[in-house]
Protein backbone atom coordinates (compact mmCIF):
# COMPACT_ATOMS: atom_id res chain seq x y z
CA UNK A 1 0.00 0.00 0.00
CA UNK A 2 1.21 3.38 -0.91
CA UNK A 3 2.01 6.28 1.77
CA UNK A 4 -0.88 8.40 1.52
CA UNK A 5 -3.64 5.80 1.67
CA UNK A 6 -6.30 5.36 4.34
CA UNK A 7 -5.07 2.40 5.27
CA UNK A 8 -1.48 3.67 6.83
CA UNK A 9 -3.39 6.10 8.93
CA UNK A 10 -4.31 3.53 11.74
CA UNK A 11 -1.11 1.88 11.44
CA UNK A 12 0.75 5.10 12.74
CA UNK A 13 -1.65 5.96 15.70
CA UNK A 14 -1.63 2.51 16.75
CA UNK A 15 1.82 2.82 17.11
CA UNK A 16 1.53 6.46 18.92
CA UNK A 17 -0.53 4.76 21.41
CA UNK A 18 1.17 2.36 22.12
CA UNK A 19 4.19 4.61 22.90
CA UNK A 20 1.74 6.40 25.08
CA UNK A 21 0.69 3.17 26.96
CA UNK A 22 4.64 2.46 27.25
CA UNK A 23 5.43 6.12 28.67
CA UNK A 24 2.47 5.93 31.00
CA UNK A 25 2.74 2.42 32.48
CA UNK A 26 6.47 2.36 32.81
CA UNK A 27 7.59 -0.37 30.41
CA UNK A 28 9.88 -0.38 27.35
CA UNK A 29 9.72 -1.69 24.03
CA UNK A 30 11.53 -4.58 23.43
CA UNK A 31 12.34 -4.64 19.77
CA UNK A 32 13.00 -0.86 19.95
CA UNK A 33 15.53 -1.31 22.34
CA UNK A 34 17.22 -4.61 20.35
CA UNK A 35 17.40 -2.58 16.88
CA UNK A 36 19.15 0.65 19.01
CA UNK A 37 21.54 -2.16 20.37
CA UNK A 38 22.31 -3.41 17.31
CA UNK A 39 22.69 -0.19 15.72
CA UNK A 40 25.76 1.13 17.83
CA UNK A 41 28.73 0.14 19.67
CA UNK A 42 28.00 -0.68 23.67
CA UNK A 43 30.63 2.37 25.06
CA UNK A 44 29.05 4.97 22.44
CA UNK A 45 25.72 4.25 23.86
CA UNK A 46 26.30 4.24 27.11
CA UNK A 47 28.35 7.35 26.81
CA UNK A 48 25.20 8.77 25.19
CA UNK A 49 22.85 7.18 28.07
CA UNK A 50 25.37 8.50 30.76
CA UNK A 51 25.22 12.77 29.22
CA UNK A 52 21.18 12.33 28.62
CA UNK A 53 20.66 11.17 32.13
CA UNK A 54 23.44 14.02 33.21
CA UNK A 55 21.51 16.67 31.19
CA UNK A 56 18.40 15.53 33.12
CA UNK A 57 19.72 15.71 36.25
CA UNK A 58 20.74 19.15 35.81
CA UNK A 59 17.74 20.68 33.85
CA UNK A 60 15.54 19.31 36.29
CA UNK A 61 17.43 19.75 39.53
CA UNK A 62 18.17 23.55 38.42
CA UNK A 63 15.35 24.43 37.92
CA UNK A 64 13.91 23.62 40.82
CA UNK A 65 16.55 25.68 42.76
CA UNK A 66 15.99 28.31 40.44
CA UNK A 67 12.16 28.42 41.08
CA UNK A 68 12.87 28.37 44.86
CA UNK A 69 15.07 31.41 44.78
CA UNK A 70 12.72 33.08 42.54
CA UNK A 71 9.83 32.28 44.16
CA UNK A 72 11.10 32.85 48.13
CA UNK A 73 14.20 34.25 48.42
CA UNK A 74 14.81 36.92 50.99
CA UNK A 75 17.24 38.53 48.69
CA UNK A 76 14.42 38.93 46.26
CA UNK A 77 11.75 39.60 48.17
CA UNK A 78 9.12 38.83 45.00
CA UNK A 79 5.60 37.77 46.52
CA UNK A 80 3.90 36.88 43.18
CA UNK A 81 3.80 32.91 42.29
CA UNK A 82 1.28 33.39 39.86
CA UNK A 83 3.22 35.76 37.55
CA UNK A 84 6.64 33.72 37.55
CA UNK A 85 4.84 30.63 36.64
CA UNK A 86 2.83 32.73 34.35
CA UNK A 87 5.84 34.14 32.40
CA UNK A 88 7.11 30.69 32.56
CA UNK A 89 4.09 29.82 30.88
CA UNK A 90 4.67 32.61 28.18
CA UNK A 91 8.33 31.79 27.78
CA UNK A 92 7.12 28.37 26.71
CA UNK A 93 4.97 29.15 24.39
CA UNK A 94 7.12 31.88 22.42
CA UNK A 95 9.70 29.00 22.70
CA UNK A 96 7.49 26.66 20.49
CA UNK A 97 6.17 28.82 18.07
CA UNK A 98 9.95 30.33 17.72
CA UNK A 99 11.07 26.27 16.85
CA UNK A 100 8.19 25.91 15.09
CA UNK A 101 8.74 29.28 12.45
CA UNK A 102 12.36 28.06 12.51
CA UNK A 103 11.92 24.76 11.27
CA UNK A 104 9.51 26.06 8.65
CA UNK A 105 11.49 28.36 7.56
CA UNK A 106 14.88 25.91 7.78
CA UNK A 107 13.36 22.57 6.68
CA UNK A 108 16.19 19.88 7.36
CA UNK A 109 17.28 21.54 10.70
CA UNK A 110 15.64 20.79 13.03
CA UNK A 111 12.29 18.01 13.56
CA UNK A 112 9.66 19.97 15.15
CA UNK A 113 5.96 20.08 13.96
CA UNK A 114 4.44 23.14 12.65
CA UNK A 115 2.05 25.14 15.07
CA UNK A 116 -0.59 27.44 14.12
CA UNK A 117 -3.41 28.86 16.75
CA UNK A 118 -7.00 27.08 16.19
CA UNK A 119 -9.13 27.77 18.79
CA UNK A 120 -11.30 25.13 18.02
CA UNK A 121 -8.09 23.00 19.32
CA UNK A 122 -7.67 25.40 22.14
CA UNK A 123 -10.89 24.79 23.60
CA UNK A 124 -10.95 20.73 23.05
CA UNK A 125 -7.71 20.78 25.35
CA UNK A 126 -9.10 23.69 27.70
CA UNK A 127 -10.02 20.89 30.91
CA UNK A 128 -6.45 19.65 31.05
CA UNK A 129 -5.53 23.10 30.35
CA UNK A 130 -7.13 23.76 33.68
CA UNK A 131 -5.08 20.68 35.34
CA UNK A 132 -2.07 21.51 33.80
CA UNK A 133 -2.60 24.95 35.42
CA UNK A 134 -3.33 23.72 38.97
CA UNK A 135 -0.27 21.36 38.35
CA UNK A 136 2.33 23.65 38.00
CA UNK A 137 0.65 26.89 40.11
CA UNK A 138 0.50 23.88 43.47
CA UNK A 139 3.98 22.61 42.24
CA UNK A 140 5.22 26.34 42.68
CA UNK A 141 2.90 27.13 45.64
CA UNK A 142 4.27 24.18 47.29
CA UNK A 143 7.98 25.52 46.53
CA UNK A 144 7.71 28.35 47.71
CA UNK A 145 6.36 27.23 51.29
CA UNK A 146 8.59 24.32 51.90
CA UNK A 147 12.04 23.98 51.89
CA UNK A 148 13.74 21.79 49.03
CA UNK A 149 14.87 19.09 50.82
CA UNK A 150 11.20 18.25 52.31
CA UNK A 151 9.95 19.45 48.34
CA UNK A 152 10.05 15.56 47.01
CA UNK A 153 8.23 14.48 50.67
CA UNK A 154 5.70 16.83 50.24
CA UNK A 155 4.77 15.93 46.22
CA UNK A 156 5.10 12.56 46.92
CA UNK A 157 1.90 10.83 46.73
CA UNK A 158 1.36 11.05 42.60
CA UNK A 159 1.96 7.38 42.57
CA UNK A 160 -1.03 6.81 45.70
CA UNK A 161 -3.27 9.33 43.57
CA UNK A 162 -2.28 6.93 40.17
CA UNK A 163 -3.82 3.92 42.13
CA UNK A 164 -6.61 5.50 43.32
CA UNK A 165 -7.98 7.83 40.10
CA UNK A 166 -6.79 4.45 37.97
CA UNK A 167 -9.68 2.76 40.48
CA UNK A 168 -12.48 5.86 40.60
CA UNK A 169 -12.19 6.95 37.00
CA UNK A 170 -10.77 3.59 34.97
CA UNK A 171 -11.77 0.85 36.93
CA UNK A 172 -8.40 -0.83 36.58
CA UNK A 173 -7.83 -2.34 39.83
CA UNK A 174 -3.72 -2.68 41.51
CA UNK A 175 -1.79 -5.89 42.79
CA UNK A 176 -1.22 -6.44 46.60
CA UNK A 177 2.27 -5.94 45.75
CA UNK A 178 1.49 -2.31 44.32
CA UNK A 179 -0.74 -1.37 47.11
CA UNK A 180 2.06 -2.78 49.59
CA UNK A 181 4.84 0.33 48.03
CA UNK A 182 1.88 2.59 47.98
CA UNK A 183 1.81 1.79 51.97
CA UNK A 184 5.60 2.39 51.79
CA UNK A 185 5.31 5.87 50.32
CA UNK A 186 2.65 7.05 52.29
CA UNK A 187 4.21 6.08 55.56
CA UNK A 188 7.20 7.86 54.62
CA UNK A 189 5.25 11.18 53.74
CA UNK A 190 3.52 11.13 57.48
CA UNK A 191 6.92 10.45 59.11
CA UNK A 192 7.95 13.26 57.21
CA UNK A 193 5.59 15.42 57.56
CA UNK A 194 6.19 14.32 61.63
CA UNK A 195 9.95 14.70 61.47
CA UNK A 196 9.29 18.32 59.63
CA UNK A 197 7.22 19.27 62.45
CA UNK A 198 9.35 18.12 65.24
CA UNK A 199 12.17 20.29 63.72
CA UNK A 200 9.67 23.40 63.89
CA UNK A 201 10.00 23.60 60.09
CA UNK A 202 6.40 22.24 58.79
CA UNK A 203 4.76 24.24 56.26
CA UNK A 204 1.09 22.61 56.37
CA UNK A 205 0.19 24.98 53.53
CA UNK A 206 2.93 24.53 51.58
CA UNK A 207 2.37 20.64 52.29
CA UNK A 208 -1.56 20.97 51.34
CA UNK A 209 0.03 22.94 47.93
CA UNK A 210 2.65 19.49 47.43
CA UNK A 211 -0.59 17.44 47.68
CA UNK A 212 -2.83 19.11 45.58
CA UNK A 213 0.20 19.04 43.33
CA UNK A 214 0.36 15.48 43.03
CA UNK A 215 -3.23 14.98 42.61
CA UNK A 216 -3.72 17.33 39.48
CA UNK A 217 0.19 15.71 38.55
CA UNK A 218 -2.00 12.01 37.68
CA UNK A 219 -5.31 14.02 36.52
CA UNK A 220 -2.95 15.96 33.77
CA UNK A 221 -1.33 11.81 33.05
CA UNK A 222 -5.03 10.79 32.34
CA UNK A 223 -6.70 14.17 30.31
CA UNK A 224 -3.20 13.77 28.55
CA UNK A 225 -3.99 10.77 26.97
CA UNK A 226 -7.32 11.71 26.27
CA UNK A 227 -6.72 14.91 24.08
CA UNK A 228 -3.89 13.44 22.61
CA UNK A 229 -6.07 13.04 19.47
CA UNK A 230 -6.61 16.24 19.01
CA UNK A 231 -3.02 17.76 18.64
CA UNK A 232 -2.30 14.70 15.99
CA UNK A 233 -0.64 12.53 19.28
CA UNK A 234 2.23 15.51 18.89
CA UNK A 235 3.17 16.38 22.76
CA UNK A 236 4.60 19.93 21.34
CA UNK A 237 1.48 20.57 20.08
CA UNK A 238 0.02 19.99 23.48
CA UNK A 239 2.19 21.70 24.92
CA UNK A 240 1.61 24.76 23.09
CA UNK A 241 -1.62 24.74 23.22
CA UNK A 242 -1.45 24.29 27.24
CA UNK A 243 0.77 27.22 27.77
CA UNK A 244 -1.07 29.04 25.31
CA UNK A 245 -4.05 28.42 27.49
CA UNK A 246 -2.66 28.72 30.52
CA UNK A 247 -1.32 32.34 30.03
CA UNK A 248 -4.89 33.48 28.89
CA UNK A 249 -6.16 31.45 32.14
CA UNK A 250 -3.78 33.53 34.33
CA UNK A 251 -4.43 36.90 33.29
CA UNK A 252 -7.75 36.83 35.64
CA UNK A 253 -5.96 35.63 38.26
CA UNK A 254 -3.20 37.94 38.76
CA UNK A 255 -6.07 40.39 38.62
CA UNK A 256 -8.13 38.84 41.32
CA UNK A 257 -5.35 38.00 43.86
CA UNK A 258 -3.58 41.24 43.60
CA UNK A 259 0.04 40.73 42.30
CA UNK A 260 -0.16 43.18 38.80
CA UNK A 261 0.36 45.80 41.66
CA UNK A 262 2.61 44.11 43.62
CA UNK A 263 4.71 43.53 40.96
CA UNK A 264 4.41 47.41 39.90
CA UNK A 265 6.21 48.14 43.50
CA UNK A 266 8.65 45.71 43.28
CA UNK A 267 12.02 47.38 43.48
CA UNK A 268 13.81 45.10 40.97
CA UNK A 269 11.26 45.59 38.52
CA UNK A 270 13.98 46.76 36.24
CA UNK A 271 16.47 44.85 37.03
CA UNK A 272 18.11 42.63 33.89
CA UNK A 273 19.06 40.49 36.64
CA UNK A 274 15.87 39.57 37.74
CA UNK A 275 14.27 39.61 34.07
CA UNK A 276 17.60 37.18 33.15
CA UNK A 277 16.81 34.68 36.05
CA UNK A 278 12.78 34.90 35.32
CA UNK A 279 13.65 33.90 32.06
CA UNK A 280 16.45 31.41 32.63
CA UNK A 281 13.39 29.56 34.94
CA UNK A 282 11.12 29.74 31.08
CA UNK A 283 13.97 28.14 29.32
CA UNK A 284 14.29 25.35 32.15
CA UNK A 285 10.71 24.62 32.20
CA UNK A 286 10.80 24.16 28.28
CA UNK A 287 14.04 22.14 28.49
CA UNK A 288 12.61 19.58 30.87
CA UNK A 289 9.83 18.51 28.69
CA UNK A 290 12.63 17.75 25.76
CA UNK A 291 15.19 16.29 28.29
CA UNK A 292 12.33 13.82 30.21
CA UNK A 293 11.76 12.91 26.32
CA UNK A 294 15.17 12.48 25.24
CA UNK A 295 15.83 10.05 28.62
CA UNK A 296 13.08 8.02 27.75
CA UNK A 297 13.86 7.92 23.83
CA UNK A 298 17.52 6.25 24.88
CA UNK A 299 16.84 4.51 27.81
CA UNK A 300 13.08 3.23 28.48
CA UNK A 301 10.28 4.83 30.39
CA UNK A 302 11.13 2.28 33.61
CA UNK A 303 14.78 3.85 33.50
CA UNK A 304 13.34 7.41 33.20
CA UNK A 305 11.21 6.76 36.60
CA UNK A 306 14.50 5.05 38.22
CA UNK A 307 16.85 7.78 37.47
CA UNK A 308 14.28 10.44 38.62
CA UNK A 309 14.10 8.58 41.68
CA UNK A 310 17.96 8.64 42.34
CA UNK A 311 17.86 12.63 41.08
CA UNK A 312 15.46 13.05 43.73
CA UNK A 313 17.49 11.69 46.23
CA UNK A 314 20.46 13.52 45.01
CA UNK A 315 18.69 16.84 45.17
CA UNK A 316 17.58 16.24 48.65
CA UNK A 317 20.65 15.62 49.63
CA UNK A 318 22.30 19.02 47.98
CA UNK A 319 19.61 20.87 49.37
CA UNK A 320 20.63 19.88 52.89
CA UNK A 321 24.18 20.69 51.79
CA UNK A 322 23.42 24.03 49.89
CA UNK A 323 20.95 25.60 53.02
CA UNK A 324 23.42 23.98 55.97
CA UNK A 325 20.25 22.33 57.51
CA UNK A 326 20.94 19.51 59.87
CA UNK A 327 17.83 16.50 59.89
CA UNK A 328 17.50 13.77 62.28
CA UNK A 329 17.77 10.10 61.42
CA UNK A 330 13.63 9.75 61.05
CA UNK A 331 13.81 12.52 58.84
CA UNK A 332 16.18 10.42 56.01
CA UNK A 333 14.56 7.41 57.19
CA UNK A 334 11.23 9.02 55.77
CA UNK A 335 13.00 10.34 52.31
CA UNK A 336 14.16 6.69 52.12
CA UNK A 337 11.04 5.13 52.03
CA UNK A 338 9.07 7.34 50.07
CA UNK A 339 12.22 6.84 47.50
CA UNK A 340 12.51 3.44 47.94
CA UNK A 341 8.73 3.02 47.92
CA UNK A 342 8.44 5.15 44.55
CA UNK A 343 11.14 2.79 42.97
CA UNK A 344 9.42 -0.55 44.02
CA UNK A 345 6.07 0.48 42.85
CA UNK A 346 8.21 1.12 39.19
CA UNK A 347 9.50 -2.09 39.55
CA UNK A 348 6.74 -3.95 40.40
CA UNK A 349 4.56 -2.46 37.33
CA UNK A 350 7.24 -3.36 35.48
CA UNK A 351 7.31 -6.63 36.39
CA UNK A 352 3.69 -7.23 35.95
CA UNK A 353 3.29 -5.18 32.80
CA UNK A 354 6.41 -7.77 31.04
CA UNK A 355 4.51 -10.83 32.50
CA UNK A 356 1.71 -9.84 31.31
CA UNK A 357 3.39 -9.57 27.58
CA UNK A 358 5.08 -13.17 27.65
CA UNK A 359 1.99 -14.61 29.27
CA UNK A 360 0.90 -17.25 26.23
CA UNK A 361 -1.94 -16.59 24.49
CA UNK A 362 -4.67 -19.29 23.40
CA UNK A 363 -4.98 -20.06 19.70
CA UNK A 364 -7.71 -19.95 17.59
CA UNK A 365 -8.87 -23.10 17.20
CA UNK A 366 -8.07 -23.50 21.02
CA UNK A 367 -11.11 -20.70 21.59
CA UNK A 368 -13.01 -21.88 19.43
CA UNK A 369 -13.15 -25.49 21.21
CA UNK A 370 -13.86 -23.90 24.43
CA UNK A 371 -16.69 -21.43 23.16
CA UNK A 372 -18.14 -25.24 21.99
Amino acid sequence: MQPGTGTCKPRASLKRSKILHMALMGTSDPSGEAEASHEKPFVLRALQIALVVSLYWVTSISMVFLNKYLLDSPSLQLDTPIFVTFYQCLVTALLCKGLSSLATCCPGTMDFPTLRLDLRVARSILPLSVVFIGMITFNNLSLKYVGVAFYNVGRSLTTVFNVLLSYLLLKQTTSFYALLTCSIIIGGFWLGVDQEGAEGTLSWTGTLFGVLASLCVSLNAIYTKKVLPAVDGSIWRLTFYNNVNACVLFLPLLLLLGELPALYNFPQLGSAHFWGMMTLGGLLGFAIGYVTGLQIKFTSPLTHNVSGTAKACAQTVLAVLYYEETKSFLWWVSNMMVLGGSSAYTWVRGWEMKKTEEEPRPKEDEKSNVEV
